[in-house]
């Protein structure tokens, strides 16, 4: 999930969007300082250098515009789901902190679900279908039962899957299933964003990445405003700068979603929590964490503001964190506190 500012990738030139620019005004209307210094902070990201792009993995299977990438190493297959939120590079950034290439080196096999780019021809492929059509099929791809672990929106899909197709394990990071966790307040505003937004998707065919980026602001819009207000006292040269930039940059260059995976999200997930009710059925079945035929494990952050720790899915075997969203996953204590716990978990598994 997005807070991010910027209505293009990073190598065209970010700009602010006008949603961003109304955020900005209402956090800091009694604060013109504050003001100065988040816009400071917004022109030195757009000024800050880029290290050059990695190659991508090698494809070793597809499904429709997915794609499943192979990180190497020489254990036993695990499937790596990320959110249709965002890039999947959330899982291989740089600057050491990716946890595919570190656990390739610990007899691992990380496969990588990419899901591509839709077209507004794929409008009315909903959540449902992207586990139907794309996952399934990648992970049968395989030849043998692969343990599946699934990040933020991706463990939603993730443990979906893990109901209709035979998995070794099931890993769920930072992952809602229980959306009525999130909050009435949060629900509500979000619900408002998609109330005002949805016609103009019909259209499209698309949810473009603005109306996803605005919709998460609403979570925690005091912390969009303030992470620019420090970034701009950053010295661009630092270790600190530079993992600012990569992480936004990450941020900044999602995919839109299929207009009917956007309503499913907001309507069926936020707003009507079928997950959490026992009452989203995919591929025949309703899914239910409490009858998951495979081990299964959840990495849970208490100070998540994305993501809250009362939307987890209540997996009997809960691993609580103190790390925010992102930071669990990139951070600096993301190895200890997550990456050798989740090594660990997979090693055992038969």
């Amino acid at each position: 999930m997005s807070l991010t500012p910027f209505d293009t990738a990073p190598q065209h030139g970010p700009r602010p969007l006008p949603l961003f620019l109304a955020l900005l005004r209402s956090e800091t209307a009694t604060s013109p300082e504050r003001r100065a210094a988040a816009l400071a902070g917004l022109a030195a990201y757009q000024a800050a250098r880029r290290p050059r792009s990695r190659r991508p993995m090698p494809v070793v299977a597809r499904a429709g515009r997915a794609v499943l990438r192979d990180y190497g190493g020489a254990g036993r297959p695990v499937v790596f789901v990320p959110s249709l939120i965002n890039p999947p590079l959330i899982l291989d950034m740089p600057y050491r902190r990716s946890l595919l290439r570190w656990l390739s080196r610990q007899g691992v096999r990380p496969l990588l679900v990419d899901w591509g780019t839709p077209t507004p021809q794929d409008r009315a492929q909903d959540v449902a279908q992207h586990i139907e059509d794309m996952l399934v099929p990648l992970l049968r791809s395989i030849g043998e039962p692969a343990a599946l672990a699934g990040y933020c929106l991706g463990g939603t899909l993730a443990m979906a899957a893990a109901a209709a197709v035979p998995v070794r394990g099931l890993a769920l990071i930072a992952a809602p299933w229980r959306f009525s966790g999130f909050g009435p307040d949060a629900i509500e505003r979000i619900g408002q964003l998609w109330d005002g937004a949805h016609e103009t998707c019909d259209r499209l065919g698309l949810v473009p990445m603005e109306v996803l980026q605005a919709s998460f602001w609403q979570l925690d819009p005091a912390r969009t405003i303030a992470k620019y207000e420090r970034f701009g006292r950053l010295d661009p040269a630092s270790a600190a700068a530079r993992s600012f930039v990569a992480m936004e940059d990450w941020a900044n260059a999602g995919a839109p979603l299929t207009y009917a995976a956007g309503r499913q999200i907001f309507d069926d997930l936020f707003t009507a929590d079928l997950p959490g009710r026992g009452r989203w059925r995919v591929a025949g079945a309703v899914a239910d964490p409490a009858t998951l035929p495979c081990p299964t494990v959840e990495f849970v952050s208490l100070t998540d503001r994305i993501v809250p720790a009362a939307s987890a899915a209540g997996l009997p075997d809960r691993r609580e964190l103190r790390l925010g969203h992102v930071g669990m996953m990139v951070g600096s204590s993301a190895k200890e506190a997550l990456w050798r716990p989740l090594a660990d978990w997979l090693a055992g598994l038969r």
